[in-house]
C-alpha cells in the first residue's frame, strides 16, 4: 500500500458522530498488540513514547530516538501510522521542515503538531504556527505525497476548566488558521464540558479531535457531540505500567 492509500485511508477514518478510536503506542510491542486487537490506525503517544525510553515529556526525548521507535513501529504494521512530533523539535519553520521531512521519510502517514512553546512560555501565535504548519506541509510536498497533520492546540490543557468557555472562540480562530495551513484535524486534548466540545465540532473547520484518559468514558456520548476523533494519550502506556507492577508483585510474592 502506498503512502498515497494510507493517507487516504486515514482520512476516511475521521468521521464526525463516528469517531476514529486511535489507543496511542510507544514501541514495536504495543503497536502489534493494538494491531492485533483490531485497529484500522496506529498513533503514538509523546509522553508514552518519552517515558518507555526513561525521559519526560516535551521534546526530551532524543529525536533520532523518535526516529528508531516510529521506525521499528513501521516494521511490524501496515497500517496507517501517525507519530506525535510534539512542536516539531524547533521553532523555527525552516528547522521544523527539515525535522518533518526525516520523519516523513519513514513514511508514517502523518503526525500530531502542537502550538505550545515547548522551550517557552505559552502558545505560538496563530499566524506564527499556521506558518509552520505550513513547513511540514511543504516537507511532504518536497517527498511528493500528502501529509495528514493533527494540528493541536493546548489552549485548554493544563488550564482551569472555569476559563476554558472564554477560550473557545481563540480555539476556533486557531482551527481557522490551521485548516488554511493544511492540517487534517484539529485536537483540543484538555477539554472535557461536553457543551464546548459540541461547539467546537459544529463550528470547526476541520474534524475535531478530543483525548480520553479514563478508559470508562462514555464513548458513544463523546460521539453524538460530533466528535471525529478520540485519542487516549498516555492512558494505555499507565494502564500497561500497572499491570506490569501488578504482575511482577504477584510474581515475586510481595
Amino acid at each position: 500500500m502506498t503512502i498515497a492509500d494510507r493517507f487516504a485511508r486515514f482520512s476516511k477514518l475521521h468521521v464526525a458522530g463516528d469517531p476514529l478510536r486511535l489507543v496511542n503506542v510507544w514501541d514495536a510491542g504495543s503497536a502489534r498488540a493494538v494491531a492485533d486487537a483490531g485497529a484500522p490506525a496506529l498513533a503514538t503517544s509523546s509522553w508514552a513514547v518519552a517515558a518507555a525510553a526513561g525521559y519526560p515529556d516535551g521534546e526530551e526525548l532524543p529525536f533520532d530516538a523518535l526516529l528508531a521507535t516510529a521506525t521499528a513501529i513501521l516494521g511490524v504494521t501496515d497500517l496507517p501510522v501517525s507519530v506525535d512530533f510534539e512542536g516539531g523539535y524547533a521553532d523555527a519553520p525552516d528547522d521544523v521542515q527539515g525535522h518533518a521531512r526525516t520523519l516523513l521519510e519513514l513514511g508514517v502517514v502523518g503526525c500530531n503538531f502542537e502550538d505550545r512553546k515547548v522551550r517557552g512560555e505559552g502558545l505560538h501565535g496563530v499566524e506564527d504556527q499556521a506558518v509552520r504548519l505550513r513547513a511540514i506541509v511543504a516537507a511532504a510536498a518536497g517527498l511528493d505525497r500528502p501529509v495528514f497533520i493533527n494540528a493541536r492546540t493546548d489552549l485548554f490543557l493544563g488550564t482551569d476548566p472555569a476559563t476554558h468557555e472564554g477560550r473557545v472562540d481563540e480555539a476556533l480562530v486557531r482551527a481557522e488558521a490551521y485548516a488554511a495551513a493544511g492540517a487534517g484535524s484539529f485536537f483540543v486534548p484538555g477539554l472535557g464540558d461536553p457543551a464546548l466540545i459540541a461547539r467546537i465540532c459544529e463550528a470547526s473547520p476541520l474534524p475535531v479531535n478530543v483525548m480520553v484518559l479514563d478508559p470508562t468514558a462514555d464513548l458513544a456520548a463523546l460521539a453524538r457531540l460530533g466528535v471525529a476523533r478520540i485519542s487516549f494519550g498516555p492512558a494505555p502506556y499507565v494502564a500497561a505500567m500497572q499491570s506490569l507492577t501488578a504482575l511482577a508483585g504477584q510474581l515475586l510474592g510481595s
